[in-house]
């Protein structure tokens, strides 16, 4: 009886074998949720550089009257779809596996609502390629030139949020967040110059119409690209941004 008790006699050597052993497999388990965490960052890099280059396609679509480029803007929108699926998948698998809290836990959650922002985003900018395709039937009228410059505002925004979200630069996305109201603005002005516009020519009501709806587009996606930055501000700090929203001048409370 003692022989069969004895491999089980407390034996330090063996002990710090097994300890040791453990703490490897610990090691091995926390790189890789960390490299998996990092997978996903960079996936929300790509699709949100697939979104910003989506934005300016149709911009360029827009202002040359490339049909040809709007048309490749409309048809790659599915790759954004594509990639939040992917997103979606990691996110699940690092949830169901990985069981995070705090900090990870944050970073999760954050990377499937800013999926979200980043598709929504590219949907706008298929959007404003379709009605390109229409407008580019139509003569061209003036005020499009006021669309380049809303588009390149906020094509630098969306830059500068996921340049925030890679640093984790709080201070940068609050700085994104107050840009917001001057989409806002130039929305607004765009809106009255295009009125007036076609209020003094009714030939250019249509094209007028398809430009609206362009500068609305290009304004949501400004919004989406604050949401981003609200949802990374509470990704690293935790808690929400409790100021209101700034916002430019809304066109339903301008008499026009």
């Amino acid at each position: 009886m003692p022989e069969q008790n004895s491999p089980v006699s407390a034996d330090p050597l063996a002990v710090n074998t097994r300890v040791g052993v453990g703490s490897s497999g610990v090691e091995h388990t926390v790189r890789s949720f960390e490299e998996e965490l990092k997978q996903l960052t960079a996936t929300i890099v790509r699709m949100g550089g697939l979104a910003e280059a989506q934005l300016a396609g149709a911009i360029q679509a827009l202002m040359k009257r490339d049909s040809e480029l709007a048309g490749r803007v409309v048809s790659g929108d599915h790759r954004i779809d594509e990639i939040e699926q992917e997103i979606h998948g990691l996110t699940v698998r690092l949830l169901a596996l990985r069981q995070p809290v705090a900090d990870d836990l944050r970073a999760i959650v954050a990377a499937l609502k800013i999926s979200s922002d980043l598709e929504r985003i590219g949907d706008y900018a298929a959007n404003i390629a379709k009605r390109v395709l229409v407008l580019n039937q139509q003569p061209m009228i003036t005020p499009v030139s006021g669309i380049p410059r809303m588009g390149k505002m906020v094509q630098e925004i969306i830059n500068d949020v996921l340049d925030a979200y890679v640093e984790h630069d709080v201070d940068k996305a609050i700085a994104v967040w107050n840009r917001d109201q001057e989409v806002d603005a130039l929305h607004t002005s765009l809106f009255r110059e295009l009125v007036t516009y076609m209020m003094e020519d009714p030939r250019t009501i249509t094209a007028g119409t398809h430009l609206m709806f362009i500068a609305k587009n290009i304004e949501r996606i400004g919004d989406h690209a604050t949401n981003i930055a609200e949802t990374l501000h509470f990704q690293v700090l935790g808690k929400a941004l409790v100021s209101p929203r700034p916002k430019g001048e809304q066109i339903g409370a301008t008499a026009v």
